[in-house]
């Protein structure tokens, strides 16, 4: 049974295009996952993700530029800030009030912040989060303008973190 399955897996891989491969990575984005199950459609993308999430390497990845991970992808740093913001904005501003979390982690790789300046990314956002969060209607967008700002004029985290 299990030398069937291995057979139709590897067969499915040598038949398909390597043009699925040109990307790099499918919408499961970069990562373990993605050097494993390709950027092919479909449910390999569902264990791509699952494999990312558990690893944790797509953080990893898009700090240190490995797994398939790099600013040369399908969009740029900044609009892939805009998107996850967008995606993950009430939980990501739980976070942010609360200094820590996964989306806040991630958030901070995204600006490619050092590892080591993590924390201290959490503190800053959960100490000015009265002017990241103007109001209540304040958009994933305006949230990400004032962030960077405070970026900019924090003494540390405006040289260990690094976003254009």
């Amino acid at each position: 049974m299990i030398k069937n399955y291995l057979i139709a897996l590897t067969s499915s891989l040598l038949l398909l295009p390597l043009s699925v491969f040109a990307a790099g990575y499918g919408s499961a984005g970069c990562g373990l996952g993605s050097m494993v199950m390709g950027s092919g459609d479909g449910i390999g993308q569902v264990f791509a993700a699952t494999t990312n999430g558990t690893s944790g390497s797509q953080t990893f990845g898009i700090t240190s530029g490995t797994s398939n991970c790099d600013e040369g992808g399908l969009i740029k740093s900044s609009k892939e800030r805009e998107v996850f913001a967008t995606e993950n904005y009430t939980s990501l501003i739980k976070e942010m009030a609360q200094g820590r979390g996964e989306n806040l982690h991630t958030l901070a790789s995204l600006y490619q912040c050092q590892a080591g300046a993590h924390q201290e990314f959490g503190s800053m956002v959960q100490k000015k989060f009265d002017q990241l969060i103007a109001s209540e209607q304040t958009t994933p967008i305006e949230l990400l303008n004032h962030l960077e700002a405070q970026l900019d004029q924090h003494p540390s985290l405006s040289k260990s973190c690094s976003y254009s």
